[in-house]
């Protein structure tokens, strides 16, 4: 009797065994077509939209040898919605659209602004292959002619070259690391601002000459010449109840994650001007190792909030070839905080008159000044934001000083 309930348990087990390790509903890679990024675009009619696909062809690294196949496809179509758009697409592309490898979505500045954008875009939280950490780019035209030009020179895989140029925007600070279920998530509160990273392929007619700052550009304006592509990721797209307000340059976005309590960015290089030679520049690179301390006083009047922000600086290079001395960088150190403390309370100042909002994150701190969330929703963060006084102070703590901090004098070296 025994051995009979072991052969049945045996018997058992194969079966489950086998039912686990089943592949009948997988799909191998040569039959599916990876959409790798997507272009959304207003339709002719308020009723619809215009759909890019950005296509890898995942075959391309099998082949040895020289091969003309294309490493990418484009298809533009209109559709309802990004759900049923991959039936419609497989009209035309016979491998099974998936979005197993989807990296970025990107919509045209048009349709950003339009308030029914936030209509389509929560299609995004129905489609289970759409993840939730998906970067959202804001192109200055229209997404489908974004995709189109975008033609990068090094990288063969496309889908790399949106992983290595994001990647490197965000960790230099000249574009926001925000993802989509975050502008969700501040849409629905309804008390930040939200930050989209903002580009585009198509030069600025009136391209800036060189100001002598680096990051004072928006996508477009940098004036860039060679054989490379044309396409810039420079700043970002101000969203407000989740629609496009605004955009914010370079350098904008910068001191934006400087002073936000979520957004992270990597080491910054810049330049400032030199304090005691001012036509000449010192490069420094900025890190932020510690948070901002952010004091509030929500029951005045006219609440305030002052918030110091401490930033390392190692200084790289002075081209003024000026020998600092320990009263010359504390000059220097000084003069620093002044230049970026004015910078950030005029964008401050920009974020009041102009878009009635922060992008600061800074709620997350105000909610603690209050018992309940009905009591924070009745203060009505949004619209009492605009008339606060807000200070802002940069603290600057000056570390390595290149490696000689004395310099040769420049006129005993031209003798």
């Amino acid at each position: 009797m025994k051995s009979k309930q072991r052969i049945l348990f045996c018997l058992f087990l194969l079966v489950v065994i086998f039912l686990l390790s089943g592949c009948w509903d997988q799909v191998g890679i040569e039959k599916r077509a990876y959409v790798v990024a997507i272009g959304v675009d207003k339709g002719k009619n308020d009723d619809h939209i215009i759909v890019t696909y950005l296509i890898a062809n995942p075959e391309l690294s099998k082949q040895e040898g020289g091969s003309s196949e294309p490493s990418q496809e484009i298809i533009t179509f209109a559709a309802n919605d990004f759900i049923t758009a991959k039936n419609t697409a497989n009209s035309v592309i016979a491998k099974e659209i998936s979005y197993n490898m989807l990296g970025v979505i990107i919509a045209s500045e048009e349709l950003a602004r339009d308030s029914d954008f936030i209509r389509y875009m929560y299609d995004v939280t129905k489609d289970r292959e759409l993840k939730r950490n998906l970067p959202l780019v804001i192109s200055k035209e229209k997404a489908s002619d974004f995709l189109t030009k975008n033609k990068p020179k090094l990288e063969t895989r496309v889908h790399k070259y949106f992983e290595f140029i994001l990647a490197n925007g965000n960790d230099a600070g000249l574009i926001p690391r925000t993802q989509i279920h975050e502008f969700f998530e501040q849409t629905q509160d309804d008390d930040n601002l939200f930050l989209a990273t903002y580009a585009t392929t198509e030069e600025t007619e009136d391209n800036k000459t060189f100001n002598g700052s680096e990051d004072s550009y928006k996508a477009g304006e940098l004036d860039v010449e060679g054989q490379t592509n044309n396409t810039q990721f420079i700043g970002s797209a101000v969203f407000k109840e989740g629609k496009m307000i605004g955009t914010l340059n370079g350098e904008e976005t910068r001191l934006a994650i400087l002073l936000n309590e979520v957004l992270e960015m990597g080491e910054i290089y810049t330049t400032y001007t030199d304090p005691f030679q001012p036509q000449y520049k010192v490069s420094t690179r900025i890190m932020k190792r510690e948070q901002n301390e952010v004091k509030m006083d929500l029951n005045q009047p006219t609440p305030t909030i002052d918030v110091t922000v401490p930033l390392y600086f190692d200084i790289l290079s002075i081209h003024s070839m000026e020998s600092y001395d320990y009263k010359k960088m504390k000059k220097l150190k000084s003069h620093i905080e002044e230049e970026l403390t004015t910078k950030a309370n005029n964008l401050v100042r920009k974020t009041q008159e102009e878009f009635k909002g922060e992008p600061f994150q800074w709620t997350l701190i105000a909610r603690k000044h209050f018992w309940t969330i009905q009591e924070f929703e009745n203060y009505d963060w949004m619209k009492s934001y605009p008339k606060m006084k807000v200070n802002i102070k940069v603290k600057a703590i000056i570390g390595t000083f290149g490696e000689q901090t004395k310099l040769p004098d420049l006129e005993e070296v031209r003798d």
